[in-house]
């Protein structure tokens, strides 16, 4: 399935230099990201995200149209991928398309890019396979897979008319106001009151709702795993239709309750952030980092496919070693 250059005409180098996500998840880097100054010249307040309505009835558009169902249907469109009951829409709420949600509008653009966690340049597809690996406690799919290029048709679609390079208008979650620190006893009695309605008593969802932790929910890779960036999402979006509501103690006081709760390991995470500078709150011992919390940490089904390597060096000679 051909890429999106004809219709996203803008960022048709980004395709020629490499291809490249954004969310699954929320930005690991800063422990307060917020809105970010966008590329000089571009107008974020005069760009809307392209209908999805408006996506072309032809080849083309229904590689977008099942990018879209793919993010929107994971589990069910590739379960032997995903492996929790999250779908990529769970966090990326409305398609994408919501700011207060780790919006995907802009991401394609923006690839690729540096990421302090992986000590490298990565591609689009690198950063959906972390959503795949982390987000989603799965496994990562063949970056040459018709699944992956019909997600990434779907990302473009999202940036079109958005110039390479721009900076985001809300890069990953909208930051919090105040850093705080959670307390989990109070967070376990706001969550039986506010939160189990849908997620369950015992966190493992309500029908099409999300587990929050146990052996279906993200695993401890996953940056809704650190205190503050779940406190973020659960401020700005929690509960669902009600974003807003809780105070800023209540939510980092949630989000402490959750994060200290079992979930899947995340295979090679002793490697993030390579170089050091692990945010203060990233619950496991990385480069000059101790864990913020211990949570009880569950078997992979696939750890081999659970990791996402790093670009290999193309050898000396074609087809050498």
């Amino acid at each position: 399935m051909p890429r999106l250059v004809a219709i996203v005409p803008a960022i048709a180098l980004a395709l020629v230099l490499a291809a490249g996500l954004a969310a699954c998840a929320p930005r690991a880097e800063s422990p307060s990201a917020t809105a970010t100054a966008p590329k000089a010249g571009f107008d974020w307040a005069s760009w809307t995200p392209p209908s999805l309505d408006s996506i072309p009835d032809d080849s083309l558009g229904r590689s977008i149209r099942r990018g879209q169902a793919l993010l929107a249907h994971t589990t069910d469109s590739l379960p032997g991928y995903a492996h929790s009951n999250l779908q990529c829409t769970s966090c990326h709420l409305n398609n994408g398309l919501e700011d207060k949600a780790a919006p995907l509008t802009g991401t394609f653009a923006r690839f690729p890019k540096y990421m302090a966690r992986t000590g490298a340049v990565i591609t689009v597809e690198d950063r959906v396979n972390y959503c795949f690996t982390r987000s989603l406690a799965g496994s990562r799919l063949a970056n040459n897979s018709k699944e992956m290029t019909d997600i990434v048709n779907y990302l473009a679609y999202l940036s079109k008319g958005i110039p390479v390079g721009t900076k985001a208008k809300v890069d990953g979650l909208l930051g919090m106001p105040n850093k705080l620190t959670g307390d989990p006893s109070r967070g376990e009695a706001i969550f039986k009151e506010k939160c189990a309605v849908c997620h369950g008593p015992d966190g493992q969802g309500v029908a099409v709702n999300p587990a929050l932790w146990g052996p279906k929910s993200f695993s401890v890779g996953a940056s809704m795993t650190r205190e503050e960036r779940a406190a973020s999402f659960i401020w700005h979006n929690m509960p669902l239709g009600q974003g807003g509501t809780l105070t800023e103690q209540q939510a980092f006081d949630v989000a402490s309750f959750i994060v200290r709760q079992p979930r899947p390991d995340s295979p090679g995470k002793e490697k993030d952030w390579p170089t050091g500078g692990a945010p203060y709150d990233v619950p496991y011992a990385t480069q000059g980092h101790a864990p913020y919390v211990t949570p009880t940490l569950l078997p992979r089904r696939y750890p081999a496919y659970s990791v996402v390597p790093q670009p290999p060096r193309a050898p000396a000679t074609p087809g050498g070693p």
